[in-house]
């Protein structure tokens, strides 16, 4: 009896079967890349700061130490007087001018009638207004002649060249005030000609130190050219007598005995060619016997 319940049981109860799913790691796989792959983005090229403009009144001066009363740039292009700027993004040139009415200075963005304009520098400045934008783009931005003719005023920059001007005047008046007298004549000499020979050491001094602070530029150059040194020489040896320059000015003769010295080469200062003459093997003796006859 228990053995027919227990085989009736066995017939009851049968064994679960399991099919695993196929490609089931496959659609994992894909279905994970479909979720995170994500069309690639295009980069986009990183556009060129452009320098802001600013909308305020504008100071324009001529370049060069000079100021005319009144001094004209060119406003348009003429064959004989060209007005283009380069468009370096584009290759192109382009023509330029100056029209009152229009808001543009490019000719090609110009519409309608154009009424011209004329850049006019008075006593070497130029002063525009910022309701002028066309004008101020113009002078500042596109003429061929800015930093040639003329500059932008910057009070930054004009501050700065203003410092180096009395730092080159400082050094100049103090190397006057240390400068020998002898060094001190020659280079004077070189500002007022024969005058200084009847000039005291004072009034020597005091008209160098007038002339480092006028001309400081000048005068720092004269006082590193050895040469002025040596003209000075040449030319106090002839005042003194010692050196003979013939009428013709070819000729340097020693005064006690008549005997030539040198000649002067054809088309040349007397004195900047006795002044060479020093430096040479020959001239050197010359020199210092120049020099104790004159101390």
């Amino acid at each position: 009896m228990a053995q027919a319940k227990t085989a009736a049981k066995a017939k009851t109860i049968q064994p679960s079967t399991y099919v695993e799913p196929e490609n089931t790691f496959e659609q994992f796989e894909q279905s994970v890349e479909e979720t995170y792959i994500e069309e690639p983005v295009a980069k986009t090229k990183p556009q060129p700061s452009v320098p802001k403009w600013e909308i305020k009144d504008r100071t324009y001066i001529l370049a060069g130490p000079h100021s005319p009363l009144t001094y004209t740039i060119s406003s348009r292009h003429t064959s004989r007087f060209p007005l283009l700027w380069f468009d370096k993004d584009n290759g192109d040139q382009k023509e330029l001018r100056y029209a009152t009415n229009q808001n543009s200075v490019f000719v090609e963005d110009q519409k309608g009638e154009s009424t011209l304009g004329h850049i006019i520098f008075k006593n070497g400045t130029l002063f525009v207004p910022k309701e002028k934008q066309n004008l101020q783009k113009l002078l500042s931005l596109y003429h061929p002649d800015l930093n040639k003719k003329y500059r932008e005023f910057d009070p930054v920059i004009t501050a700065g060249d203003d410092l180096d001007d009395m730092d080159i005047q400082l050094d100049a008046m103090n190397a006057a005030r240390e400068m020998d007298i002898d060094q001190a004549e020659a280079i004077l000499r070189v500002e007022i000609g024969s005058k200084v020979s009847k000039m005291t050491s004072k009034e020597i001094k005091r008209d160098l130190m007038l002339f480092a602070r006028s001309n400081p530029y000048l005068f720092i150059d004269l006082a590193n050219d050895e040469n002025v040194q040596l003209r000075n020489v040449a030319i106090r040896a002839v005042e003194a007598g010692i050196v003979t320059l013939s009428q013709d000015q070819r000729t340097f003769l020693w005064t006690s005995n008549n005997r030539k010295l040198m000649t002067v080469p054809f088309d040349e200062n007397p004195y900047s060619a006795m002044a060479a003459f020093f430096k040479t093997d020959e001239g050197i003796e010359v020199f210092r016997s120049i020099e104790k006859k004159i101390d």
